[in-house]
């Protein structure tokens, strides 16, 4: 593949305007120098059972403020999605993310079952697909074909740099994740807990629909709309691994909204020791401040996603990507037709 030399970072290019990595992943390194400087690193692996009465309490709260809506003119239902719904469904999003790496329970079943649980409120089944790629995203992170975090050359070409054009795709972000699995390799798409999982949510979309009425339904809809998409939540995402300062892939945000995210802007941390539940994220760059103080991170979702709305350099093909988990060969890059940008 021919490789282009972005003249402004120095780096190498694919055809498609993303950024190629010549390395691995840098977690993994990252993590064995944290364990042979701070072995007591260890002791923050583990798992915490109380996430799922915070499951438990989202699940019912989000329940009964639709059940408010349904006698609420539709903009207050609206209204309560972007305000408060928004905010539920992110956490619940974050107990997905526990719950696909097992850091709630010690059988892997009870996991599930949370995770699946934390889909109701949210209208959508995804728990279980989203276990899948997201372990991936973990083991291949860059790999085209294996993570789902990343967009394809087609997607970064049809979004472009405009500010509307960016804005429409977070506003339709839930859409865009649901179709990426489609596109890995090594990923099955459907088996029998996926079922399962689809299963238990049309049974409780029918059930809110029958006792609540249809604008609940409408109400936890737009909450799965908002905490994902157009919303400074939606910022988390270009948070993560959006090109702020190339060539470092992984950012973590340290601003608030932690507090009501459950700690999900520990994204280094994550990543580094993705066995460390949510609650012990922080004790992590406590641990060892020396590995993530160096590093580029954030402070404000809100000023990220007016700074990726409205910033044409910052585009959905600010990301890494590396032709394999290794990284590229060096003798592909002696043979690489590189050219300068001008």
């Amino acid at each position: 593949m021919p490789l282009i030399l972005d003249s402004a970072q120095g780096l190498p290019q694919t055809a498609d305007g993303f950024y190629l990595s010549l390395e691995s992943e840098p977690h993994r390194a990252r993590t064995k120098q944290i364990m042979v400087a701070h072995p007591e690193v260890r002791r923050l692996i583990g798992r915490n059972i109380w996430s799922f009465v915070v499951i438990l309490a989202i699940v019912a709260g989000q329940i009964g403020i639709g059940w408010w809506c349904a006698s609420q003119p539709w903009w207050v239902t609206f209204a309560a999605a972007f305000i408060i719904g928004a905010f539920a469904n992110h956490a619940l999003f974050v107990m997905i993310h526990e719950a696909s790496h097992n850091l709630i329970f010690k059988t892997r079943w009870l996991n599930k079952i949370a995770g699946i649980m934390c889909n109701f409120p949210m209208g959508f089944p995804s728990s279980e697909s989203f276990q899948r790629y997201h372990l991936k995203h973990h083991i291949y992170q860059g790999v085209l074909a294996l993570d789902a975090d990343l967009c394809s050359g087609w997607e970064a070409k049809a979004v472009g740099r405009s500010a509307l054009g960016k804005a429409l795709w977070l506003l339709l972000y839930p859409v865009v994740q649901a179709s990426r699995p489609f596109r890995l390799k090594e990923i099955r798409l459907f088996d029998g807990w996926i079922a399962f999982n689809w299963f238990c949510q049309i049974a409780f979309n029918a059930a809110v629909i029958w006792f609540l009425g249809a604008k609940a339904m409408v109400y936890m809809l737009a909450s799965l709309f908002f905490s994902v998409g157009l919303h400074i939540l939606g910022a988390r995402w270009i948070q993560e691994h959006y090109l702020v300062a190339p060539p470092q892939e992984t950012y973590s945000y340290y601003g608030p909204l932690n507090l009501i995210a459950f700690n999900v802007g520990y994204h280094n941390e994550h990543h580094d020791f993705p066995s460390v539940p949510w609650n012990r994220l922080p004790d992590v760059k406590r641990v060892a401040p020396e590995a993530y103080d160096t590093l580029v991170s954030h402070r404000s979702w809100t000023k990220l996603l007016f700074r990726f709305l409205f910033d044409r350099n910052l585009s959905l093909r600010s990301r890494m990507v590396r032709h394999e988990r290794g990284g590229i060969a060096l003798d592909d890059i002696r043979h690489a037709d590189v050219r300068s940008q001008i």
